[in-house]
């Protein structure tokens, strides 16, 4: 989610179109992109008939909770209501198909996905952000594609207890007094306390740090002759871009907690599993944070110390496409801040990747959400090809 705060849009977003300010019997259904193959891919699979192929979406959907028609004006009001974009995005699933679902700023999860997705042949795992915030990532899986084997949940407030225990965040951050989000997991604090303590200093690490933000990770077996173990992640990052090293902290602490788990993971079924981090990352590609997460390491990432180093990651998109030009398209802003990145190995690649809208289409005339695209941001996706 990066809205709600003044950036300059990287590309121009045309006007409504008067199709789009009311409401018809006619209004479009919901878009559903297609995978399209990676250049040569075909062939190389003939080679390797026997590659086993599983894809992976992740996608922000746009928490209810956050749609305001002030925050969307240029939305058609009855694109925003319940009724009408959870039936969009729950449309936008089912045809995507995918064996796996990342998706981020889920809110309605007891009471509308998680009970509809069941009915669609996917069982899911899932982690809710804290205080006030009813939003959370959730991994949806086929079950019968694959068998969900362990998880772990990441609380990125937990980096407030590395401060606690004498490590310090860099002083190249900005001064922002933004106020203080809620916290809800960890030490339970009383309102009144909580409310004192968001009036504090946020140049206060044990301040700054505590964004309410978070992520999981899972490791599925596949079911297929091959029983390939597959680690999968999702998270969502922290919004504000005068913020970077908060998103650094985040990062590093994600990848450390990565890193940890890869290896609990190898142990425990004595083996080498593939792993897969998607998500909402807040960050540009020519951000420190994508740059951190694609490099393993920054010099200008905080100075939290991890027992264990990153892990190499590398974009699938930018490995085969390049990245997209936007995955979140608003008069606000429109830019990517959504990525599929996989550890790189010999046994797995990516052999077809879901295609993206072009800058000017109609479909985006007055930027998102609208009917034909139920959030503000778009699904991005890869089918990766495991070798025996």
């Amino acid at each position: 989610m990066l809205r709600a705060f003044p950036v300059v849009s990287r590309l121009p977003i045309p006007s409504p179109t008067s199709t789009q300010t009311t409401m018809s019997s006619t209004a479009p259904s919901p878009k559903c992109p297609k995978f399209v193959p990676v250049e040569e891919s075909t062939i190389h699979s003939i080679s390797k008939p026997d590659g086993i192929r599983f894809s992976l979406v992740s996608y922000n959907i746009l928490a209810q909770v956050y749609v305001k028609s002030s925050l969307f004006p240029h939305s058609p009001s009855p694109s925003l209501r319940w009724k009408a974009r959870s039936q969009a995005i729950l449309s936008v699933l089912k045809n995507l198909g995918a064996d796996f679902l990342c998706l981020q700023e889920v809110d309605e999860y007891d009471s509308f996905y998680k009970g509809n997705m069941e009915s669609n042949g996917y069982y899911s795992s899932y982690i809710q952000r804290s205080g006030q915030k009813r939003d959370g990532c959730g991994i949806f899986y086929k079950h019968d594609m694959a068998e969900l084997l362990l998880e772990e949940k990441i609380e990125y407030n937990d980096l407030v207890d590395s401060i606690l225990d004498g490590n310090r965040l860099d002083d190249d951050k900005p001064n922002n007094k933004e106020a203080i989000e809620n916290k809800e997991d960890g030490p339970k604090i009383g309102s009144t306390l909580q409310s004192a303590l968001d009036q504090r200093d946020p140049d206060d690490p044990c301040v700054r740090l505590k964004r309410d933000c978070v992520g999981i990770m899972a490791v599925f077996k596949l079911k297929n002759p091959s029983n390939h173990i597959v680690i999968v992640a999702n998270t969502h990052l922290y919004w504000d871009p005068d913020w970077a090293d908060v998103k650094l902290a985040q990062a590093k602490y994600l990848l450390s907690r990565l890193a940890q788990f890869k290896t609990l993971v190898s142990q425990r079924f004595d083996c080498s599993p593939s792993l897969i981090l998607s998500g909402d990352f807040n960050s540009t590609p020519g951000d420190k944070v994508y740059q951190y997460l694609i490099s393993g390491n920054s010099s200008s990432a905080p100075s939290i110390d991890f027992v264990d180093l990153p892990i190499p990651l590398c974009s699938a998109y930018a490995t085969t496409r390049g990245e997209p030009p936007f995955t979140n398209y608003t008069p606000g802003f429109t830019g990517t801040l959504d990525y599929i990145f996989f550890s790189p190995s010999d046994c797995i690649r990516p052999v077809s990747f879901l295609e993206l809208p072009e800058p000017g289409s109609s479909d985006l005339d007055g930027g998102l959400p609208n009917f034909s695209h139920p959030s503000d941001h778009l699904p991005i996706g890869v089918e990766f090809e495991i070798s025996r």
